[in-house]
């Protein structure tokens, strides 16, 4: 068995390889670049080596440097998780050559899948159906658009070289073809350094379905069961379960043999996966399932495979790599009630999925599986893919997974990164994913909808008012009770400001701070954060502007309304003032409160400054009567 093991990855991948490797008494070596200092798979691992820049292309896809990392820590074996160098034919063949354990599959198994039209080619000699299609040598625009125009349309252009959705156009009618295929072509050879394409059937009705494979050097080869990835959004993928929803046993048998003769067929050991589309306008039905591209390597999905069969399959993949064969026969496998995924990723759907970056003040996930590798207090850089987590589930049933994460998603508070968890609990509550009646362009077609951020729910609404007018800031991220008060003059409702918008909220009587609540809000830089359905909504106390003073007292004491930024101020102390005339102005939910004089007078006190954070009823600014 491996005693020391390099993950040459970073994130989630890292942090789950790490945690199965322990399991096994395995020593692990983390590697870092300088925006992964502090990475959580970095403070997991027994040792760390620091392998350079940012940018991936100058740390964590330089292989030489991973290497060396891996002789000076005296590392066994790597394992290069998924993404990056996972499926680098020539960085698995350098591993080997420098006397290390390669965690995957061989280099030659890799080249025979890397390349589509090279690997639909094997798959039809060894009998694996394959979508109808031109892979052919001949790549003249004109030879190409013949093999459209033979097809019937809509055709799918690809890049042979391509993945991740790039080099891929959808075209719709043959006056459109030379068009997408020179675009096509550009953007392959920008992407991939090959301009070479393939042309498929593009099938109107497609689901996604993928077999989960596993080889040893020994030769034996097992399935562990389909996934359904259909709801992707631009060609990524957004939930996974497994196995797929109205797949019968027939079809299971045809589609996962057809797999295991896939890996076969390129002498395969270690974990894979075998990637179909299915034309699903009549259900899924074994003649209208084609083989699309194998991924040699472990798939970011793999957890929805584990809760459903009961197997590790980093596990697998280690004793497989230390020569051992699979721990399992393909009759002691079995499938064990339902799964699904959710990838939660840091982006903005509202403002069109835009990655976002920055430092969590606050993180909260619920479930009884997370696979994640930020929390409260790490860094999301611009310099690595913008998913941070991932969200399973498992049950009996699929009804009941279904609404577990559903419960999940809407449980999960990120601040002040924005997040995708709110879309993903709409996504799931959509009646259609609840009949298995989706198709990979579902979210393209329902997308306006999805993306909408709901109000705050009536029950959210209702504890952000109490929070705001019984709780005090006991520190920067915690909220305390003070105490109702109840000898306060009865009141029926408050304005609030929520995101900007000014709401009109009831007081309720019977209220009470119920732990959920508390815990699902956020106190940061004196503005309240209520967390719901998935979504983070900023909260204060609504101030209307214009109305003399603003948080005057009587003796003069100008205090904050609510929590904010002080953005201008327009006198100093000692200054003459009339009544009316502006102090400062506070910046709160993106609004700008201008507080003002509340009678002729003197500054006889300034506590602020430009850019000071104040908190609510702090006192700003005290003037003093001018005397009559």
């Amino acid at each position: 068995m491996i005693q020391s093991l390099l993950i040459a990855n970073r994130g989630e991948i890292a942090c789950r390889v790490i945690r199965t490797a322990r399991a096994m008494g395995i020593r692990t070596i983390a590697v870092y670049s300088d925006a992964d200092a502090k990475a959580l798979h970095v403070r997991s691992a027994d040792e760390a080596v620091h392998i350079g820049p940012s940018p991936a292309r100058e740390s964590y896809l330089v292989g030489e440097k991973i290497i060396a990392a891996a002789r000076a820590t005296g590392a066994e074996a790597i394992h290069p998780g998924y993404g990056f160098l996972s499926e680098n034919a020539e960085f698995a063949q350098a591993v080997i050559d420098a006397g290390l354990i390669w965690v995957g599959p061989k280099p030659a198994s890799i080249t025979a899948m890397g390349l589509k039209d090279a690997a639909k080619a094997r798959m039809i000699a060894a009998g694996v159906p394959v979508t109808p299609g031109y892979l052919g040598e001949d790549q003249s625009e004109a030879r190409l658009q013949a093999e459209a125009d033979a097809i019937g349309y809509p055709v799918l252009i690809k890049a042979v070289a391509g993945g991740g959705g790039k080099g891929m156009r959808r075209v719709e009618a043959a006056a459109e073809f030379a068009e997408a295929l020179a675009s096509c072509r550009r953007e392959a050879a920008a992407s991939f350094g090959d301009d070479r394409v393939l042309i498929e059937k593009y099938i109107l009705s497609p689901r996604h379905i993928e077999v989960q494979v596993f080889g040893d050097s020994h030769g034996n080869v097992v399935h562990l069961f389909e996934r359904d990835c259909s709801l992707q959004r631009r060609h990524q993928k957004v939930i996974e379960e497994a196995p797929a929803p109205g797949m019968d046993e027939a079809t299971r048998e045809a589609v996962c043999s057809a797999a295991v003769r896939a890996a076969k067929a390129v002498d395969y050991e270690g974990a894979g996966t075998i990637e179909f589309i299915a034309d699903a306008s009549e259900g899924l039905r074994a003649d209208r399932i084609w083989f699309m591209e194998m991924n040699t390597r472990l798939q970011v999905e793999h957890p929805v495979t584990e809760e459903i069969t009961g197997v590790d399959l980093v596990e697998w993949q280690l004793r497989v790599a230390s020569g051992e064969p699979l721990p399992k026969r393909q009759e002691e496998l079995s499938i064990n009630g339902w799964a699904m995924e959710a990838r939660l990723y840091a982006e903005d759907p509202a403002k069109g999925f835009l990655p976002s970056i920055g430092t969590l003040t606050h993180s909260r996930y619920h479930g009884m599986r997370i696979e994640a590798a930020v929390y409260a207090g790490d860094e999301i850089s611009t310099f690595y893919d913008p998913m941070i987590a991932k969200i399973i589930t498992h049950s009996d049933t699929r009804e009941e997974t279904l609404r577990d994460l559903i419960d999940q998603c809407a449980a999960t508070d990120l601040w002040p990164v924005k997040t995708n968890a709110g879309f993903l609990a709409k996504l799931l509550a959509r009646p259609e994913f609840a009949a298995g009646a989706v198709d990979t362009n579902f979210i393209a077609a329902h997308q306006d909808d999805l993306i909408a951020v709901p109000p705050l729910s009536e029950e959210a609404l209702d504890a952000a008012v109490h929070l705001l007018l019984d709780t005090r800031p006991m520190s920067e991220g915690a909220l305390a009770m003070s105490g109702f008060r109840l000898n306060a003059a009865p009141r029926q409702e408050v304005l609030l400001e929520v995101e900007g918008d000014v709401v009109t909220a009831p007081i309720s009587a019977d209220w009470s701070p119920h732990a959920n609540y508390l815990a699902r809000a956020h106190l940061e830089h004196g503005e309240l954060v209520k967390f719901d359905q998935g979504y983070g909504y900023r909260v204060a106390l609504h101030t209307p502007r214009g109305l003399g003073a603003g948080g005057a007292t009587s003796d003069g004491a100008i205090l904050a309304p609510m929590p904010g930024k002080v953005i201008a101020v327009d006198v100093t102390a000692g200054d003459t003032v009339t009544k009316g005339q502006k102090l400062l102005v506070l910046e709160a939910m993106k609004m700008e409160h201008a507080l003002v004089a509340p009678f002729d007078g003197k500054v006889a006190e300034l506590t602020v400054a430009v850019g000071s954070q104040v908190q609510v009823e702090a006192l700003l600014v005290r003037v003093e009567k001018a005397s009559e």
